[in-house]
């Protein structure tokens, strides 16, 4: 599954490529700490948001459900409560982490997966608007979602068999607009010490 991300392009690059504008979020990401990330939603195609990582559904009453919706299974989205009403998006990155396991489960090797110059893309997101009801504090808030392992991630994700469903500029709007586009696998490994 994916639970850390990078986006270590300027804004003015992410500006170029989306065709937005607004502040993009750098850095290496670990999903657990909750950080924020560059996302861009339908209801604000040309502007970048920082959202949260880790969906609070709106009907939820505390947080604490995010640690276990950094990532969303594609298959079941329909099924989930946390899910089902959430809004598409789409979160900028230019890689992500993954650890592939070797001898039987005994060692494992980290590497950054990402596509030729460690380009900008997008992986399909999720997102909703929570309300904390004691402070009034709004929260926006993000998954990642994933679908079955293609090409080299499943050899490296050879544990759970899962990768984030990335998009291309040419499907990146129908992300936006509702459809389920074909994910894009052609990624290149950089295996990290």
């Amino acid at each position: 599954m994916c639970y850390h991300a990078q986006q270590t392009k300027t804004s003015t690059e992410v500006q170029q490529r989306f065709n937005v504008s607004g502040e993009a979020q750098t850095g290496v990401f670990n999903g657990f700490s909750q950080p924020n990330m560059s996302v861009i939603t339908a209801e604000a195609p040309n502007e970048l948001q920082g959202f949260s990582w880790g969906l609070i559904p709106s009907w939820s009453k505390s947080k604490d459900i995010r640690r276990f919706t950094l990532n969303a299974k594609l298959e079941t989205l329909a099924e989930k409560p946390s899910y089902r009403y959430a809004k598409r998006c789409l979160v900028i990155t230019n890689g992500f982490y993954e650890w592939q396991w070797h001898d039987g489960g005994k060692h494992k090797q980290k590497h950054l997966i990402g596509i030729a110059d460690q380009e900008l893309f997008a992986f399909a997101g999720l997102y909703d608007e929570w309300i904390d009801r004691t402070t009034g504090e709004v929260v926006n808030s993000f998954s990642i979602v994933t679908t079955a392992a293609q090409g080299i991630m499943q050899e490296i994700h050879n544990s759970k068999q899962r990768m984030p469903l990335t998009l291309t500029p040419n499907t990146e709007a129908s992300w936006l607009a509702g459809e389920v586009p074909q994910p894009f696998y052609e990624f290149q490994s950089i295996p990290v010490n």
